[in-house]
């Protein structure tokens, strides 16, 4: 992704010519060019920020994470190229003024948008979001402000609303569990103010990393009859979760951390525990303690079996197969993965279905 540098006026043209001086250049990459104007300039300092000469970059890289105000507003009244935009979205992505300016631009891209969106704070995060217009053209974005923990829940919960009234099937990890939640409930109005899931959300994610586990530990240990009970430590967040919106819940299981997901995989609405299990944040760990918890559904362990990349993991292949709730048809699948020993066990196990040990039985006639 290059500018086109025939594009550029004389005087820049100069500037980034092979046989300009080393101080011309560097008085370029302060953005001082006289005779170009502030496209061009820009345009120049975007140029030599990636420049060989170490210090002509880092002057470069400095003035366009601090570039004057005249230089930066002259320049975003024009139509930019797209590597200045990409330039100015690394780095503005928080400065509401920047945001509105770019989002006017022709060369503007569903990749530049969806920068934009998955580095937005708040603020910036309601001007893109207002801008139906723009989504609608580029929907993946709407998948970064989704997942953007700093966009509010009422915005997201609008989002998913504004892509199923337009009939826009989005590409990522429970959306269409985030959708069937939004359209069973009202939608929030648009409001200046953080409704009351806003400041839930934030309060939750507050509980949430005051309760974050290491990767030793599970929300739940069973008792003298084996029965799962929440830890003390999991307890305030449970809370604080049974008190949220399903699409809270669902947005939480997307986004949040091991604790939030352990807890969540285990909800009693399907939406949300399916979005817990089917979240891109799932880590090995996790899935290993799922895959082993006798309170979550069929459908839960179902959808783990059914990750690649997660049944990698040989314990995660091994707590399917000695889980009773797993459904056969996953259980059988994996019993020719498991280590000899722990295929005897299972054969002599009457912990597991008898179909398992059936099969765990055959296994090991087949191999001698």
């Amino acid at each position: 992704m290059n500018i086109q540098l025939d594009l550029l006026g004389a005087a820049a043209q100069k500037v980034l010519s092979e046989s300009a001086p080393l101080p011309m250049k560097m008085l370029g990459a302060k953005g001082v060019i006289p005779g170009a104007p502030p496209p061009d300039a820009l345009s120049v300092i975007v140029v030599l920020a990636g420049a060989s000469d170490p210090k002509i970059a880092e002057a470069a890289q400095t003035t366009l994470s601090t570039p004057p105000k005249p230089l930066l507003d002259g320049a975003l009244a024009a139509q930019l190229q797209l590597p200045v935009l990409h330039a100015l979205s690394e780095r503005h992505a928080h400065n509401r003024d920047v945001v509105g300016k770019l989002l006017k631009q022709h060369a503007m891209t569903e990749d530049l948008l969806g920068l934009l969106a998955s580095k937005a704070d708040e603020a910036c995060g309601e001007i893109i979001a207002t801008n139906e217009a723009l989504l609608l053209k580029f929907p993946r974005a709407i998948e970064g402000l989704y997942m953007n923990k700093a966009v509010r829940m009422s915005t997201s919960d609008r989002l998913i609303e504004l892509a199923v009234r337009n009939q826009i099937e989005l590409d990522f990890p429970a959306f269409k569990l985030a959708a069937q939640a939004i359209m069973n409930q009202l939608i929030p109005e648009s409001s200046e103010e953080p409704t009351f899931d806003d400041l839930h959300f934030l309060a939750t994610e507050h509980a949430a990393k005051q309760a974050e586990l290491s990767d030793e530990e599970d929300v739940c240990e069973r008792d003298d009859e084996g029965q799962e009970q929440l830890t003390e430590k999991a307890v305030p967040l449970f809370k604080q979760l049974a008190d949220a919106s399903i699409t809270e819940r669902i947005r939480r299981a997307m986004l949040g951390n091991s604790t939030e997901r352990l807890l969540l995989v285990r909800d009693s609405n399907r939406l949300v525990a399916e979005a817990a299990a089917k979240s891109p944040r799932m880590t090995e760990n996790d899935a290993a303690r799922i895959a082993a918890s006798r309170s979550v559904s069929d459908e839960v362990l179902r959808i783990i079996a059914n990750n690649r990349e997660l049944t990698r993991s040989y314990q995660v292949k091994l707590n399917l197969v000695t889980n009773p709730l797993t459904p056969f048809t996953f259980s059988s699948r994996l019993i020719p993965h498991l280590r000899d020993g722990d295929v005897r066990t299972l054969a002599k196990s009457k912990n597991v279905p008898g179909a398992v040990q059936k099969v765990a039985r055959n296994q090991l006639a087949r191999k001698k």
